[in-house]
């Protein structure tokens, strides 16, 4: 779009008062933003209120820097860096799922890996999104990235919100794939963040976020320069939710962001997913209430491409590959427990202390903690605040 076309849209997500749906009924009256402002105010009231007639023949303050910033930062993309775009409801790129939804944002900012921008940054029917909580357990955070390496592996790309925790393992674990074939033509991670794209929040995960931005699409419906305000990552999980085909949730409290998406999801009829995990982890309580609610129980990847009748990605590759963790992260039919060690055994899969470890197995303490440190440096096991141990790996 020229710099008057972005300027109208943006003047008309500024108008004081005027929502979503009042700018889409404008828009669906008089055509393109521009054409709007070149109304009566008497003519705009057919379509919303006084004040909202009054705002929008006004204009907002802080109109004319927001479109200067906006369009220097457009016209300042490095050619060897990552594209930016912003578009809107009427651009070929705008996401049909995200139409279908009660409340579209107007327009979208991106920032990403140019061959995706400019062509396919939402692929259709390829999306999913994991989210879950900022503070997982090791088991937790381990099954995102193993789940979202493995979807990814299957094709699909993976949509979350860049916070920290379950949000910043499944990004990575959907850009840890290897060999990925579906690199050049879908992004492998959507983030979708509650700031403007020229800030990063939280400042964690500065080099996962240019990491999205070379392999996959950054997103936002906010104007560039906005700060990270509470009130603005609820309202951007229907962005989260509504880009997917379907919401899996990691882990989650009972008052949990991810909770949000996910009732969100089932109310914008998309399938809804959650890992089980220990009845006596906080972290699980969102996701047991969930699937009591009727949420999808999963133990592996292979049924969430079941449940969303979605076969694997065509000829699994290498053990290394994205596609084969299918096989590595849920569906372990050999029974393990008579070649693990007997601390794997006794320790089980919820946080345990020193103490009740010494008192299940009857070790010394001393010899106990030199197993626990070997297990810890093999990766089979989880050192967790509070000298509590958790085992890591599917059960």
């Amino acid at each position: 779009m020229d710099r008057d076309e972005l300027g109208a849209w943006l003047r008309l997500t500024l108008s004081q008062g005027v929502g979503n749906g009042a700018a889409r009924r404008l828009l669906c009256r008089f055509g393109l933003p521009q054409d709007i402002f070149r109304q009566p105010e008497s003519a705009l009231q057919d379509c919303v209120t006084l004040a909202q007639a009054k705002a929008l023949c006004t204009v907002p303050s802080g109109w004319e820097a927001l479109l200067e910033t906006t369009w220097h930062w457009l016209e300042g993309a490095d050619r060897q860096g990552p594209a930016r775009a912003v578009i809107t409801l009427g651009d070929a790129r705008y996401p049909q799922s995200l139409l279908d939804t009660e409340d579209p944002p107007l327009l979208m900012y991106l920032m990403g890996a140019a061959r995706l921008v400019a062509q396919n940054p939402f692929p259709t029917g390829r999306c999913l999104a994991v989210v879950g909580s900022r503070n997982p357990t090791a088991q937790g955070a381990d099954n995102a990235r193993l789940f979202s390496r493995a979807l990814r592996g299957a094709g699909f790309t993976i949509v979350s919100g860049l916070a920290l925790g379950v949000d910043a393992a499944a990004h990575e674990g959907a850009l840890d794939v290897s060999s990925d074939p579906f690199a050049e033509a879908t992004p492998a991670t959507i983030a979708v963040v509650g700031t403007g794209l020229d800030r990063v929040y939280p400042r964690k995960n500065l080099d996962l976020a240019h990491r999205i931005a070379a392999h996959g699409v950054l997103v936002s419906e906010y104007p560039l320069g906005t700060p990270p305000l509470a009130a603005n990552f609820p309202k951007r999980n229907r962005i989260i939710s509504g880009l997917s085909q379907g919401t899996l949730v990691v882990e989650a409290a009972l008052a949990s962001g991810s909770l949000i998406t996910a009732r969100m999801a089932a109310e914008q009829g998309r399938e809804v997913f959650a890992i089980p995990g220990s009845i006596h982890a906080p972290q699980s309580r969102g996701c047991h209430a969930l699937i009591r609610q009727g949420a999808k129980l999963v133990e592996s990847a292979q049924d969430v491409l079941e449940e969303l009748r979605m076969p694997p990605a065509a000829g699994k590759q290498s053990a290394s590959s994205g596609a084969a963790v299918l096989d590595e992260e849920g569906s372990r039919d050999i029974d393990t427990r008579q070649t693990e060690s007997p601390l794997l055994q006794a320790l089980g899969f919820d946080p345990m202390g020193v103490d009740a470890l010494v008192a299940r197995t009857g070790m010394d303490a001393a010899s106990l903690q030199v197993e626990l440190l070997e297990l810890e440096l093999d990766g089979q096991v989880a050192r967790l605040p509070g000298g509590l141990y958790q085992r890591l790996g599917s059960a």
